[in-house]
């Protein structure tokens, strides 16, 4: 299968030489990689193009604001990569942050899984989304970023099947892409396969560039996916738990009363809310016994 690789990078001389060395060493040969260096003010854009001659890597610039509003900065430079090559010549697109140390095998089992279920097959066996898990260095130890679950494929390294890709629309510059997609994919019949003990090395804690101007938009992301308050409640519990940062409730709640305000536009239609707050509440029913 065909593989291309956009890699979004803002400011990533420290971590990108990793990413990279990491796919020269795959088992598996990538067909095309481009990187995307997003208004760098570092050596990302040289430390990259250096890769020349052991990768078949595009490195192109572009500009955007220097602060990192979560979901919009990042999906604005991957569609600019995005844009770099010949979308139907390929079998798979992957989004990968330039902060990863991927094992050799990585893209050996990720393309295992598109083969084992190809197009054609019965609808429901088809997969259109796999990945692995982030792990993170935690006092001398590679641990398993707490952000990771079964059913969610992180922001950080996801993996298109092409069809699939063009079916969910691409990416929306927005926060919450990286939920929207696994739920516009399943809408559409998809499956979203995580890979059990398959882990990346996720070189900066997700969200550690984020500043206080963001703090309402995950809330905002809530009422753009058509949550309701409730499941917005519950959900905005769910996550302060899971990161031990409790003031990030009321955040969560008042960027949704926000966007509610606003009346800003969701990004999905009323059919696709109805199947997201039908899906998680399964979830959440499931968790609780019921």
């Amino acid at each position: 299968m065909k593989i291309a690789i956009i890699i979004p990078a803002h400011n990533e001389e420290q971590f990108i030489h990793l990413t990279l060395d990491s796919l020269v060493q795959q088992s598996l040969a990538v067909t095309q990689i481009v990187v995307v260096d997003d208004n760098s003010t570092d050596r990302t854009f040289e430390i990259a193009s250096s890769y020349s001659t052991s990768l078949p890597i595009k490195v192109v610039q572009t500009l955007s604001s220097a602060e990192n509003v979560p979901g919009s900065k990042v999906i604005h430079a991957f569609n600019y990569g995005l844009a770099q090559i010949d979308l139907a010549g390929f079998d798979i697109i992957c989004k990968y942050d330039a902060d990863l140390i991927f094992p050799s095998d990585y893209l050996e089992q990720v393309v295992d899984h598109f083969d084992a279920r190809p197009l054609g097959e019965q609808e429901s066996d088809r997969i259109g989304m796999v990945a692995g898990h982030c792990s993170i260095l935690k006092e001398g130890q590679w641990e398993i970023e707490n952000q990771n679950n079964p059913d969610h494929i992180r922001g950080a390294l996801k993996a298109y099947r092409r069809e699939c890709f063009e079916q969910i629309g691409g990416l929306q510059a927005s926060i919450g892409w990286d939920t929207i997609d696994e739920m516009l994919a399943r809408f559409y019949g998809w499956q979203v396969i995580t890979i059990p003990e398959l882990y990346v090395k996720h070189l900066k804690p997700t969200g550690a560039a984020y500043n206080s101007r963001s703090k309402y938009l995950q809330g905002e992301a809530f009422y753009k996916m058509r949550y309701g308050k409730l499941l917005t409640l519950i959900t905005a519990l769910k996550m302060a738990w899971s990161k031990k940062q409790f003031q990030l409730i009321p955040d969560y709640l008042k960027g949704y009363q926000l966007a509610q305000k606003k009346n800003l536009a969701p990004l999905v239609t009323e059919e696709q809310g109805r199947f997201i707050r039908k899906y998680r509440w399964k979830g959440i029913k499931s968790k609780l016994g019921l």
